[in-house]
């Protein structure tokens, strides 16, 4: 059964964060957003323990910390480390992939330039970790 999802979303770009919850909102999904505008502000966020995600998404290109950085620090953390992670980004470069991959990412999306095919991203993504076994336990 589909539930409802705490999401850290890791995102440097206003507008992008805006698309997100557009696209929440259009689909009527009643995620809750826990916002960060960077990897730094994120592990703040984190070792609060206040809110612990369900899944955690983000962009690879940020400031201070970037994408990679971010799930390397996570990765290491034994408390954090199992939070699936998903990769929503604009770089299809290959060496990013593997890279993510090999730390341990759960997903890798590509951000698509039509508005329509983002949101069917989004939803086919948010509706697999929404019953998904590992996120209802």
């Amino acid at each position: 059964m589909a539930r409802s999802l705490n999401i850290l979303l890791i995102e440097d770009d206003a507008i992008e964060v805006m698309k997100f919850n557009r696209v929440l909102t259009t689909l009527k999904m009643n995620h809750k957003i826990i916002e960060a505008n960077n990897g730094e502000e994120a592990l703040a966020i984190l070792k609060e323990k206040e809110i612990i995600p369900d899944i955690i998404i983000l962009d690879l290109n940020m400031p201070r910390i970037n994408g990679i950085e971010f799930l390397q620090i996570l990765k290491n953390d034994d408390y954090l480390k199992y939070i699936p992670s998903i990769i929503l980004t604009t770089s299809n470069n290959h060496k990013d992939v593997m890279e993510c991959y090999k730390i341990g990412i759960a997903g890798y999306v590509l951000k698509p330039l039509k508005y329509e095919d983002y949101v069917d991203r989004i939803q086919k993504m948010l509706e697999y970790w929404s019953a998904n076994e590992l996120i209802s336990q």
